[in-house]
């Protein structure tokens, strides 16, 4: 069997970097509320953050690698006319979500900014928080329509490793 080794692309590197702040969060408030009998105030605001930014990076990265759930079996023995077709269907409904998610994403955003609105644990600016998500967004749908012309190219999907 070869192995190839994955791709960094920024997503992947995002999550990465988004899950070890967590942990180092998360551990960090642990052994403060331990030794301590008290907590840092930022760690929940942070975390849910992060977690947030994990979830659009690897969902960004799984598009790309073409790893999304799916119902390959059909999709495998279907002719090929018909499965070009899944594949159209399939990107322009993940599309049609994420650019809804983009969009409305991009409103509450620019609403924070305006309004000025500030986190309730630690008073920061939300629309820090919240410009992440069309950010993401836009990023999935970058990864979807990679992953769909390799697809259409009929190139072995990208994250499937197969034998020599």
């Amino acid at each position: 069997m070869s192995t190839r080794p994955p791709k960094c692309w920024p997503e992947a590197w995002l999550a990465s970097v988004a899950l070890i702040a967590i942990c180092l969060i998360s551990l960090g408030n642990v052994i403060v509320r331990y030794t301590t009998d008290a907590s840092f105030a930022f760690t929940e605001e942070f975390s849910v953050f992060f977690l947030v930014l994990v979830t659009f990076a690897g969902a960004a990265v799984a598009a790309r690698n073409n790893q999304h759930i799916r119902i390959e079996l059909i999709e495998h023995h279907l002719p090929a006319p018909v499965r070009t077709a899944v594949y159209i269907v399939q990107w322009a409904l993940g599309v049609t979500v994420f650019a809804i998610t983009a969009w409305y994403g991009s409103v509450f955003a620019w609403q924070e900014y305006q309004w000025e609105s500030l986190s309730p644990g630690l008073g920061l600016p939300n629309w820090i928080y919240v410009i992440w998500l069309p950010l993401m967004a836009l990023a999935i749908i970058v990864r979807m329509t990679q992953s769909l012309i390799d697809r259409l190219r009929g190139k072995a999907d990208p994250g499937v490793i197969h034998e020599s």
